[in-house]
C-alpha cells in the first residue's frame, strides 16, 4: 500500500457541506492501489460506557486520473458535526488513516485522533443561484454582434464585416443591434447573455474603462440598455455584465488627475504608484494590467476606491436589474474586496451570479464567501486538446475531466461556467481545422457536462478566426453564409438539455475511455433519470461494448427517438466516424 499517496484534508474539495444537512467527504489514493475504503465516523460527544462507537460505511470510487483514485461518500450527521477517519484495504494490507497518521486498528479511546468537521453551519454552505444550473449562456462582444443604430457609429467605423478586424478597428456594433436579434437567441434556446464591457471607453473591447457609470455612447444610452434588459427578461433571458475592477483606462478621470497633479493629486492613493512623476515608457512606473500603460491597476484596498467600485456594482443591479457580474482579472484583486463585493451585491439581489475570470485552480475564491463560479478554462483546455487538436487520447481526456470535477466541491461544479471559446481564444471551428464533425462533438460534450455552458457568439453558425483580434469578427447574419448544420445541431442539443434534467444537472460518470479506438462512454444521472452518452472521436467506425448492465431496460435514442428493449447481458453499439449515440435508460 502506497501510504504516501493517501491524502485528505477536512476542508475545501475534500470535506464540505453540500447543503445545510449533508456533508460530502472525499479521499485520494494511488491509482489502482486500494480495493475498498470505509468511512469510520461518529459524533464526537456520543460515548457509551467509556467507548466511542464508530459507524462504518463504504465509500464509492468516484473517479480516477493519471495518478490517483478518488473516493466519495455522502453523510448526514445527526447533530451536524462529526469526527472521522478511513479504513483502507489493499491486496494484502488493511490500515486506518486518521489526522494523526496510520494505525492497524481504529482508535476508540479518544476522538482527537480523527479528522474533524466541527459543525455544519448553514451560513458557511456554498450557495450559487439555482437558476444558473439550468442556464445556457451566450457571450456577446457588443462591437461585433450587430449594428442596430448607425447614427451612433464611431467616426472611423467601417462597413459591417467589410474586412477582418484589427485591434483598433470599429464596425458599429451596439445595444440596439442586440435588441434587434434577440429572436436569434430565443430560437437558439439560450437563456442567459454575457456582455463584454459596455461602459464608456476609447477601445473597441472596452476593457479600459473611462466611466463606470455610463454606457459607451457608441453602444447606446441607459434607456436603450434598460430596454434590452427588460426585453431579455420578458423572453426568459438573464443578463450578465463584465466588470473591470482590477484596472481602469488611461482616461479614467482620477488617473488623469494624478497625471496632471502628481503627488499633490487627491487620487494618488487610488493607484499603485512607485514614484513621481508618472512615466509610461519604457515600462510604466505604476502597476498596470500586464505592462499595459493604458490600464493602470486600481488599489482596491483603498477605502475610497472600494466604495466607488462597490457603488458601481450595486448601481447596475439596483437601477437596471442585471442578473450577474463577470469579473475581469479577478485573481489579481484582494480577497477582502471580493468578500465585501459579494455582500454588497447579494444584499440587493440575493440570486445575482458572481463569475470570476480565473484560468487556474480557483478554490480560494470558491468557499462561499466570494464567487459563485469561475470561467472553467481547465475544462476548456481539456476539451480542445482532445476533440479539436487530437493532442491527447480518450483515457487522458477522461482523467483530465475527472481531475477537473474533483478539484472543486459538487455544488461548485454545478454552477461552473463551461466555455469552449471566448473573445480571448481562437474560434473552435478554426482550432478544429474546419472539421464540422469535431465542432459538433465539442458542443455535445459541453452541453452534456456538469455546469452552466456558454456559447461564444457566432460559434453556433461556424464562424472562424484565430487569436484576438481574429476571434472578434463581425457576426454573420446572412443565412446563406451561416453553417446551418452546426446551428441545427446546437439547437437540438440545447432543446435536449432543457427537456431532460439529467442532461443538464446530472452527475457525470466516465464508464469507458479507449485510446485505441479513441471513444468515450459516460452517464449523466439525476434523481431517477439516466442518460448514456457514447462518443467516437476518430475517423473510423467503431464497434464498442457498453460497460453497463442494461438487461431488462428500455433505451430511447434521444437523437432519433427510436426505442428498443435490451434483452441480452451485453450491449454492442456501432458508432460512425466522429459520431455519437445518446440514450435515455428506462425501466421496462
Amino acid at each position: 500500500m502506497f501510504k504516501e499517496a493517501i491524502y485528505h484534508r477536512p476542508k475545501d474539495n475534500f470535506a464540505y457541506a453540500y447543503d445545510e444537512k449533508t456533508l460530502h467527504i472525499r479521499l485520494r489514493t494511488k491509482k489502482d492501489d486500494i480495493k475498498t475504503v470505509y468511512l469510520l465516523y461518529a459524533d464526537p460527544y456520543e460515548w457509551k460506557d467509556g467507548v466511542w462507537k464508530l459507524n462504518r460505511e463504504p465509500m464509492a470510487k468516484s473517479g480516477a486520473d493519471d495518478l490517483f483514485d478518488y473516493w466519495f461518500i455522502e453523510v448526514i450527521p445527526p447533530y451536524r458535526r462529526i469526527r472521522y477517519g478511513f479504513e483502507l484495504t489493499s491486496e494484502n494490507e488493511k490500515i486506518v488513516y486518521t489526522e494523526k497518521g496510520f494505525y492497524h486498528e481504529a482508535p476508540t479511546d479518544d476522538t482527537a485522533y480523527y479528522f474533524c468537521f466541527p459543525f455544519l453551519n448553514k451560513i458557511d454552505v456554498f450557495h450559487a443561484p439555482e437558476w444558473v444550473k439550468d442556464t445556457v449562456w451566450y457571450q456577446i462582444f457588443p462591437e461585433r454582434f450587430a449594428n442596430g443604430n448607425p447614427d451612433i457609429n464611431p467616426e472611423e467605423a467601417l462597413p459591417w464585416a467589410s474586412e477582418d478586424p484589427t485591434s483598433t478597428s470599429f464596425f458599429g456594433g451596439d445595444l440596439e443591434g442586440i435588441i434587434q436579434h434577440l429572436d436569434h437567441l430565443v430560437d437558439l434556446g439560450v437563456n442567459g447573455i454575457y456582455l463584454t464591457p459596455i461602459f464608456h471607453a476609447p477601445s473597441n473591447h472596452k476593457y479600459d474603462t473611462t466611466n463606470y457609470f455610463e454606457i459607451d455612447p457608441h453602444f447606446g444610452d441607459k434607456q436603450t440598455f434598460k430596454k434590452l434588459v427588460d426585453l431579455c427578461h420578458e423572453k426568459g433571458i438573464r443578463v450578465m455584465l463584465d466588470a473591470v475592477f482590477n484596472h481602469c483606462g488611461y482616461y479614467f478621470s482620477p488617473f488623469q488627475d494624478v497625471l496632471k497633479n502628481g503627488e499633490a493629486s487627491k487620487y494618488k492613493d487610488w493607484f499603485h504608484i512607485h514614484e513621481f512623476p508618472l512615466q509610461t515608457t519604457p515600462r510604466p512606473n505604476y502597476d498596470t494590467f500586464a505592462f499595459v500603460a493604458q490600464m493602470p491597476k486600481l488599489n482596491t484596498e483603498n477605502p475610497e476606491v472600494k466604495k466607488y467600485l462597490l457603488d458601481v456594482a450595486t448601481y447596475w443591479i439596483r437601477e437596471f436589474d442585471i442578473d450577474g457580474w463577470r469579473l475581469d482579472v479577478a485573481n489579481e484583486i484582494d480577497h477582502q474586496f471580493w468578500r465585501e463585493f459579494r455582500q454588497a451585491v447579494k444584499s440587493i439581489k440575493p440570486d445575482v451570479y458572481i463569475l470570476g475570470e480565473i484560468w487556474h485552480d480557483a478554490m480560494p475564491w470558491l468557499r462561499g464567501d466570494q464567487f459563485d463560479a469561475v470561467m472553467n478554462y481547465p475544462f476548456t483546455n481539456g476539451a480542445i486538446r482532445f476533440f479539436a487538436k487530437n493532442e491527447i487520447g480518450a483515457k487522458q481526456f477522461a482523467n483530465i475531466m475527472t481531475n477537473v470535477l474533483h478539484s472543486y466541491p459538487e455544488n461548485v461544479n454545478e454552477a461552473a461556467f463551461n466555455l469552449l471559446g471566448s473573445h480571448d481564444t481562437p474560434r473552435i471551428l478554426t482550432v478544429c481545422d474546419n472539421d464540422v464533425r469535431k465542432v459538433k462533438l465539442l458542443f455535445l460534450f459541453q452541453l452534456s457536462f456538469t455546469g452552466s455552458p456558454c456559447i461564444y457568439y457566432g460559434d453556433e453558425i461556424g464562424m472562424t478566426g484565430g487569436q484576438d483580434p481574429g476571434c472578434r469578427k463581425c457576426m454573420i447574419w446572412e443565412e446563406e453564409k451561416q453553417n446551418r448544420d452546426i446551428l441545427e445541431h446546437v439547437k437540438k442539443l440545447i432543446a435536449l438539455r432543457k427537456a431532460h434534467p439529467a442532461f443538464r444537472r446530472g452527475k457525470i460518470t466516465f464508464m469507458d475511455a479507449s485510446d485505441e479506438s479513441n471513444h468515450l462512454i459516460y452517464t449523466k444521472t439525476y434523481l431517477d433519470e439516466t442518460i448514456l452518452v457514447m462518443i467516437n472521436n476518430s475517423s473510423k467506425e467503431i464497434d464498442v461494448t457498453v460497460p453497463l448492465s442494461l438487461k431488462g431496460k428500455w433505451l430511447v435514442n434521444l437523437w432519433t427517438k427510436e426505442r428498443f428493449a435490451v434483452e441480452s447481458e451485453t450491449l454492442r453499439a456501432i458508432i460512425p466516424p466522429y459520431g455519437f449515440l445518446l440514450y435515455q435508460v428506462q425501466d421496462w
